[in-house]
């Protein structure tokens, strides 16, 4: 019988059709409520399926979160009474979990007096909730500028394939969870099995394993499991918010891959498509899980989320529907990726509410808005340097793309997660260093600098050492010539 289920609850069926995921499933008595858990006998295996829909007075449809290789019409089935609930409490600390709670890290099972709760929650009331003002401060340079992340807030970093999501993601963790009071759940949604084992050896390695819980639903799981990997992942993070009072830190990569389980679990429920063959519930489905996303009296859950952009199509519905729930949008550009721009972070379409002169200050505010103006201007001018080369502008246009350039080299930084590769130290910047560095560059103080000697650095000191550096490398050869 599923763990959590009484005596009393249980009723019978057996399975009358099996399409892949898909089980039709005959009832003994009264139907079980939607989104309620059953479990089918297979054999020595228990798979456990969530019931869809009613297909008449005694016929339900579920869709399986496990494999249903070998399952048979016929096979016994057994309705729990209630939705598929997880393991929660500090158990799951330091542990690596699948969907539905059980470990997937070859260590200990968790013992049947474990606390579990429902993976189906309705999102705190409005009256409950705390506004989320308290700023993040990650020290990676162009995000603290341009796209302040807030505690109990939600911030997305959106890309294409290949640009940098997941290793934003993995420095962020690195970022914020080595200097982080509080709990981090990080859910694995469709993610390649070497990915989970990068990040688990990544966070043993970093000494947070023990204040962190890994939910993983592999790409070769079922669509069902992958859909409801970001639940499971939502609801052990409300239990410390909610009943130990602790910040949680929800790290979700990738959110499109929900989505996209979504449309195959609605496919295979012969659902008619929406926009662009999603699933007609696709709004609905994201917003109950954004929704739970929330600060509760002196607890918060703060969200990071990868989404991917497929064909880097920012008008696709997945998008649209996910960047409508988020305070901080990261938008990260192939192109500047080819250019070598890393992290490859847009600095014209990232976004935050939290760009307020009345929450980061005036300074901050003002700062910003002048970078996104000169890199701004830079890009209109780009088809004309294109085409006639930089000496033909004016002046006062050559002065303005040489700072833009700067800035966006700038702005660039090595990543610690990434120091394997590069071999380069990662930096990390305050704000305080960031700021003081952008003025440095509007101002022109860096005019005369030579561009390289603002790449991959951390602050403008760095930057000045490097500049001096290459100036007396340019002295010698000059002096070995003459």
């Amino acid at each position: 019988m599923f763990e959590g289920a009484t005596q009393a609850q249980a009723r019978n069926g057996r399975v009358v059709a099996v399409r892949g995921p898909v089980l039709d499933i005959a009832i003994e008595g009264d139907l079980p409520d939607i989104y309620e858990a059953v479990v089918v006998q297979a054999g020595e295996d228990r798979i456990i399926a969530e019931t869809q829909s009613h297909l008449d007075e005694k016929t339900v449809r579920a869709i399986a979160m496990q494999p249903t290789q070998g399952l048979w019409r016929g096979a016994p089935v057994e309705l729990t009474g209630q939705p598929i609930t997880t393991p929660v409490g500090d158990a799951v600390l330091g542990r690596l979990v699948n969907m539905i709670g059980n470990p997937a890290d070859n260590g200990a099972a968790f013992g049947s007096g474990m606390a579990r709760r429902p993976i189906h929650r309705a999102a705190p009331p409005i009256s409950r909730q705390s506004a989320a003002t308290d700023i993040f401060s990650t020290g990676i340079k162009v995000i603290d500028l341009l796209a302040p992340l807030a505690q109990g807030g939600k911030a997305a970093m959106f890309g294409g394939a290949g640009v940098g999501k997941t290793v934003l993601v993995m420095e962020l963790i690195h970022a914020m969870v080595s200097g982080y009071d509080g709990i981090s759940v990080f859910a694995g949604v469709g993610e390649r099995c070497r990915e989970g084992h990068e990040m688990l050896n990544e966070m043993k390695s970093s000494g947070v394993l023990d204040q962190t819980v890994l939910v993983y639903g592999q790409m070769n799981e079922p669509p069902g499991a992958r859909w409801r990997v970001p639940l499971t992942a939502m609801t052990i993070a409300e239990y410390f918010r909610d009943e130990k009072s602790r910040n949680v830190l929800l790290l979700m990569d990738n959110v499109f891959r929900f989505i996209q389980a979504g449309s195959e679990v609605s496919g295979l429920l012969g659902r008619r498509p929406s926009r662009v063959g999603y699933q007609p519930t696709l709004e609905t489905e994201v917003a109950d899980l954004q929704e739970r996303i929330a600060s509760i009296g002196n607890a918060s859950v703060t969200a990071i989320e990868a989404v991917y952009v497929p064909a880097d199509d920012f008008t696709d519905p997945a998008v649209g529907a996910i960047a409508s729930h988020v305070d901080s949008m990261v938008v990260l550009s192939r192109q500047l990726a080819a250019e070598g721009i890393y992290p490859a972070i847009d600095p014209i379409a990232t976004t935050s509410v939290l760009l307020d002169p009345l929450i980061v200050g005036q300074e901050h505010a003002n700062i910003a808005g002048q970078v996104r103006e000169v890199i701004e201007h830079y890009r209109e001018l780009r088809d004309v340097i294109a085409l006639l080369g930089v000496e033909e502008l004016g002046a006062e246009d050559r002065r303005a793309v040489g700072r833009a350039r700067r800035l966006q080299r700038f702005l660039t930084q090595p990543f610690f997660t990434a120091s394997a590769y590069t071999g380069a130290q990662g930096r990390s910047v305050t704000v305080e260093d960031t700021l003081s560095g952008c003025r440095a560059i509007l101002d022109g103080v860096c005019d005369e600098w030579d561009e390289s000697s603002l790449y991959m650095i951390g602050n403008l000191d760095e930057a000045r050492e490097k500049e001096k550096t290459l100036r007396s490398k340019a002295s010698d050869a000059r002096k070995a010539v003459a």
